[in-house]
């Protein structure tokens, strides 16, 4: 039997080669303030996988995506265990643009904390009056550049974004930094729509894409999970105060209460995030994640 290593290891994901494709495996593990945590969260990484499938599925007819299968038995013998059955998924290989693609539909986060400021997000002016986690008039854009790992994004303007592509593709950086936006755009509008009729709201998310052997952009990377994403409960939604989540935000809050933590969290907060994970799955998809 074959065996494989990882090309590229990130905070909670590992990449193999396949030769003409690439095997995406995402881990149990969880990172919180760019810091891998000593936990594991148990059946995470097939949680984000399947959710991701089911939006790549979702939405090919908006964008093209990276997902070949996620079944174990169409990937080399050496995935064929439970180490890597449901969390991984076997991918186009693209060239992926050095842009993480953002968009928000709420003000919350860093965003709030921007506006509060100057009234402005990613150096966008927001109309005056908004409260903290309001819906925006219109969905925004607001592209970073993709750090090292260990490194911090950083948020930058649309024409910022034309210049980054244009050094690494000449003569294109235009056509492709006006094809994310767009694109970014109506995924998230689709998606935000859909969710909100199974009783979740998506606050932002990021979507990455890439170049396939052909030019064509193609959507990669993850898609609408929690991890890339702030998902909220429709129930109990008011603007004007922060909103309760379906993503790390146990593990961010205990983290920030209990400074001199060493990086582990107690169990209750690790059921209490899975069980979070394993609810938002089973709104949006309709099925329970067993």
């Amino acid at each position: 039997m074959q065996e494989f290593t990882p090309i590229k290891e990130g905070k909670v994901r590992e990449v193999y080669d396949n030769g003409d494709s690439l095997i995406i495996v995402a881990t149990d593990r969880i990172s919180a303030f760019d810091v891998i945590l000593k936990n594991k969260i148990t059946k995470k990484g097939a949680i984000l996988t399947q959710m991701s499938r089911f939006w790549f599925d979702f939405t090919k007819d908006v964008v093209p995506n990276h997902m070949i299968s996620v079944d174990v038995n169409d990937m080399p013998e050496f995935f064929q265990n439970d180490r890597f059955d449901g969390n991984s998924m076997m991918c186009r290989k693209l060239d992926i643009l050095p842009i993480e693609c953002i968009v928000r539909g709420y003000i919350t986060g860093s965003g709030w904390a921007s506006y509060k400021e100057n009234g402005t997000v990613c150096g966008i002016k927001l109309p005056e009056g908004l409260r903290e986690s309001e819906k925006l008039p219109e969905p925004i854009y607001t592209p970073s550049t993709k750090a090292e790992l260990g490194m911090h994004d950083e948020n930058i303007s649309f024409e910022k974004s034309i210049e980054v592509l244009e050094a690494k593709y000449p003569g294109k950086g235009a056509e492709y930094a006006s094809a994310i936006r767009e694109l970014t755009l109506a995924l998230y509008k689709k998606c935000a729509e859909y969710a909100l009729s199974k009783g979740i709201i998506i606050a932002d998310t990021k979507f990455e894409f890439g170049l396939d052997a052909d030019g064509n952009v193609v959507l990669g990377d993850e898609m609408l999970t929690p991890d890339s994403s702030r998902f909220w409960p429709l129930e109990g939604y008011e603007a004007g105060k922060g909103q309760p989540s379906f993503d790390k935000q146990f593990v961010r809050n205990w983290l920030k209460a209990n400074p001199d933590n060493d990086n582990l969290l107690p169990e209750e907060v690790v059921t209490r995030t899975v069980d979070k994970y394993k609810e938002a799955f089973a709104l949006l998809t309709g099925k329970e994640f067993v």
